[in-house]
């Protein structure tokens, strides 16, 4: 795929997003579908479109002065290709002559040889402007971070943490590190750490969860010494902790009501592979019966597959149309949200997501929690995620939940991680540490 040909799939790309028509992970083609040769390519485009939905908001302010009128709705893409210009001109290091022709000759490609001209008058004078400031491509601090999220986000975030707004948004702008759960029914961390020593991959051991590695850069899976023998998965260490807080035993019955891609799932089964005793079973659903084939994938590779895991595509808020009424010990609610904790790793939120999501999904949520309750056995836990550092979605709403549900019973969350907050623990997304999480644990008093 040619440079030019790259940056107009971009600009493809982004103009959908903009138009809410899909997000990056449903937009980009996976790596494992690209030929070999292609890789470089896909990376570069992987990269365009990221780091400008990691940026866009101000790189939009900043073009907004460098064009006489907006662009019409029409030629998005055009907008888009202006976007990915000025992205590569401050934040990428590509020679500044190849980023403009390249883009320049991507609006050909596009059908719009008409904008050539607007792009090359547009991108030299932000390149000039670059260049003339005095602190050039200066590390993004203070007002800088706030320029680059949504007003209404954070707006929200500094009402919801005000003292530490400005690490949120921050780490939020950063590029996340790449980080490993070790499968301790296989093998050890320290063995595994020695592993990677002897690979050549440089590592350090997670601070929070005992199966977590961070790496110094992020590779291929394919490249990570016992990947495909099941002996490692890639996963953030704050969703690392949740088979500690959910406290699966052998012999329980377990529901992850929310599971695709499967991470968590898999970890709970992990921890439970070398118990003794009777088997547990987990029934894991979601509500797209296409993201099970990832959960699956999982499974086998890890060889956690069994008779006892049973996955199945449904509305977990409908349990009238999947529940057998054989009540659980376990519920891990792993809830949907706007996921403002993970921005570093989905940029695109700072696009997709709008104010009135906050409302929608804390309403979801509302109904999920009340729904699944009924299907919790007395005695047993539930344990609500979430990805997101909205306090809407988070304490408040399990603060409103326990007033309003007699039998439920919150447990405390004992640990020197994260920040005690109303109802359960939040941890914060910081630069080279855990994304932002939310959890809470839930128990039904049994009468």
């Amino acid at each position: 795929m040619k440079p030019a040909k790259v940056r107009a799939n971009a600009a493809q790309i982004l103009a959908r997003l903009l138009k809410q028509q899909g997000s990056l992970a449903s937009l980009l083609p996976r790596p494992a579908d690209v030929a070999e040769s292609d890789q470089n390519q896909i990376a570069l485009l992987r990269e365009l479109c990221f780091g400008t939905c990691r940026w866009y908001h101000q790189l939009s302010r900043e073009l907004a002065r460098l064009i006489d009128k907006p662009l019409k709705n029409k030629d998005a893409d055009i907008q888009c290709l202006l976007l990915l210009g000025m992205y590569q001109l401050q934040y990428m290091r590509l020679a500044d002559h190849a980023a403009v022709n390249e883009t320049v000759n991507a609006s050909v490609l596009l059908k719009k040889g008409w904008a050539k001209a607007l792009i090359n008058g547009v991108l030299r004078q932000y390149q000039r402007q670059l260049a003339a400031a005095s602190e050039g491509k200066a590390d993004v601090d203070s007002d800088d971070a706030r320029f680059a999220y949504p007003d209404w986000l954070s707006s929200q975030l500094h009402q919801d943490w005000a003292g530490q707004a400005m690490q949120i948004l921050h780490a939020g702008n950063q590029h996340p590190p790449m980080t490993l759960r070790v499968n301790l029914s296989r093998i050890t961390r320290t063995d595994y750490l020695e592993r990677l020593t002897d690979a050549g991959i440089r590592a350090v051991a997670g601070k929070l969860a005992d199966t977590a590695v961070y790496l110094d850069q992020g590779r291929p899976v394919s490249s990570l010494p016992g990947f495909d023998e099941g002996l490692v998965s890639v996963q953030d260490e704050a969703s690392q902790l949740i088979p500690g807080l959910l406290l699966a035993s052998h012999g329980h019955r377990i529901l992850d009501a929310c599971a695709a891609p499967g991470g968590k799932t898999c970890h709970i089964l992990e921890t439970l592979a070398d118990a003794d005793g009777k088997p547990s079973s987990l029934l894991a659903l979601d509500i797209e019966a296409r993201r099970l084939t990832r959960i699956e994938e999982n499974l086998q590779r890890l060889k956690l597959a069994s008779t006892r895991v049973k996955l199945m595509a449904a509305d977990s808020s409908e349990p009238d149309e999947w529940w057998d009424g054989e009540a659980f010990d376990r519920i891990l609610l792993d809830a949907p949200c706007t996921a403002t904790g993970i921005v570093r790793r989905q940029p695109d939120i700072k696009v997709l997501r709008q104010a009135a999501d906050v409302v929608r999904l804390s309403e979801l949520q509302q109904k999920l929690l009340t729904r699944l309750w009924a299907c919790l056995a007395p005695g047993g836990m539930l344990l609500y995620s979430t990805c997101s550092v909205l306090r809407a979605e988070n304490d408040q709403q399990i603060s409103s939940f326990l007033a309003e549900t007699p039998d439920a019973e919150e447990v405390p969350i004992v640990v020197d991680w994260g920040t005690a907050v109303a109802a359960g623990r939040q941890l914060l997304p910081t630069e080279q540490g855990p994304d932002g999480f939310y959890f809470a644990v839930l128990q039904k008093i049994a009468h």
